[in-house]
């Protein structure tokens, strides 16, 4: 008997059915881009569809700095659904990573003390600090989404609650391994595209298997409404790929901020006052001005020199923040070791390059691990592998402060942070 292969669409049919039936309190956490959109109309459709006799909770982080398209697409979604969604638009000062500045790793959106540089007015009727009491000065974005999930299962004296989440494992490696990493062990039912985050607490990603083409068939198919800023990226010659919205300060946008000069020029120019070296980094960002996509080492100078030299050149907190995770990576790869391909060791040890190779690493991969001490420079195609100082100087030229291009991970002070708010959450069941 032949039987017919289901699409994407479908199978999210089914995913929604399984949330619908077995969440009495179920949230999409909405974003204004392409993906989170894409859910939320799916999740309407789906409650209109079935008239099911319930509300759809909408979480939307407003960072203030947005394309003016975003902010008119996510008005024209929270009115045009304003019979079926609770909406918690939150404008709230918590901390936001920055790769624009030397002298700040984050900004505040809607900071209180910066109010007479505000970009746009906070919406009516949004949700601010003062109406969450788990909200700290210390704290960050995404800390502040683990907590709103904790707050509002409470607040709405859930049985079960599950927050909706637009990623789709093709845009990057680390949500593909969201979804198939096998330390997701704590899930509902079993299902691979769920993750537990706390007691009766769950995240769920029910588009993790479309393609960015399935995106745009549906709301082509559907006629969905949805944020026209695409039309423009694509007008600006924008690949698919890289359409994105997000924060403009991060460091995978600094690349195209000077969009913002193109498409929303009034938007533009407030943002420059808003965050320090923006302005540089919009005219630069894609260009060698900011010194790393081909960086030259100066005469008579090493890779290490050279970085001692550009950590000379910072305030003495983000000089530090540098030197900690320096330290940390040096030790990592002195004692532990990271994992390397049987042909990037080989060509280490071509070179002449001091290694030891264990035989097993802890972790799940045909990699085998390897402790070396830090190289000044190394020409093979793995060199963003490799440690080396020519990689901590991209990092201090890209205004790096987490060191992502070095692969960092959160260090010991990060990690405590994050563990003790889950910490303290999870007593609170």
């Amino acid at each position: 008997m032949k039987t017919t292969r289901k699409n994407v669409y479908d199978m999210t049919q089914d995913r929604l059915e399984k949330i619908f039936s077995g969440f009495d309190n179920v949230y999409v956490s909405f974003s204004g881009g392409k993906d989170s959109g894409v859910l939320l109309n799916l999740c309407i459709d789906y409650i209109r569809k079935h008239k099911l006799d319930r509300k759809l909770t909408v979480f939307h982080m407003d960072y203030e700095v947005q394309y003016q398209e975003t902010i008119e697409y996510v008005e024209r979604v929270f009115k045009s659904n304003a019979d079926i969604l609770d909406v918690y638009r939150v404008c709230v000062p918590f901390k936001v990573i920055t790769c624009t500045s030397m002298y700040q790793q984050f900004w505040r959106p809607w900071d209180d003390t910066c109010q007479d540089i505000w970009v746009r007015e906070m919406p009516e009727g949004c949700y601010r600090k003062e109406d969450f009491p788990f909200y700290t000065e210390d704290m960050w974005d995404y800390e502040f989404q683990y907590k709103f999930a904790h707050w509002l299962h409470i607040q709405k004296k859930a049985q079960r609650t599950c927050c909706l989440v637009g990623i789709r494992t093709q845009e990057s490696y680390n949500r593909w391994r969201t979804i198939y990493s096998s330390k997701n062990y704590q899930k509902y039912r079993g299902l691979k595209w769920t993750r537990r985050c706390g007691e009766y607490i769950y995240n769920a990603y029910p588009i993790y298997d479309w393609q960015t083409t399935d995106v745009w068939t549906a709301n082509g198919k559907f006629k969905w409404d949805y944020n026209h800023l695409y039309d423009l990226y694509y007008q600006a010659g924008v690949s698919l790929e890289k359409q994105r919205v997000a924060s403009p300060f991060l460091s995978q946008a600094i690349g195209s901020l000077k969009l913002y000069r193109a498409i929303d020029p009034d938007m533009w120019g407030r943002m420059i006052n808003r965050v320090n070296g923006v302005g540089f980094a919009g005219i630069y960002g894609g260009t060698t001005a900011l010194g790393w996509q081909s960086i030259k080492l100066p005469k008579n100078m090493t890779w290490a020199d050279y970085m001692k030299f550009l950590l000379s050149t910072l305030p003495e907190e983000t000089r530090n923040n540098y030197l900690e995770k320096l330290s940390v990576s040096v030790a990592f790869w002195k004692n532990k070791g990271g994992c390397l391909a049987n042909e990037t060791i080989k060509k280490l040890e071509d070179a002449g390059i001091s290694i030891t190779v264990g035989e097993k690493s802890n972790y799940k991969t045909s990699k085998k691990p390897v402790r070396m001490d830090y190289l000044d420079d190394i020409d093979i195609p793995e060199f963003k592998e490799i440690p080396t100082f020519k990689r901590i100087c991209i990092c201090i030229l890209k205004n790096d402060h987490c060191c992502k291009y070095m692969g960092f991970s959160p260090n010991k002070h990060e990690k405590e942070l994050r563990e003790n708010v889950m910490k303290k959450y999870q007593s609170l069941f």
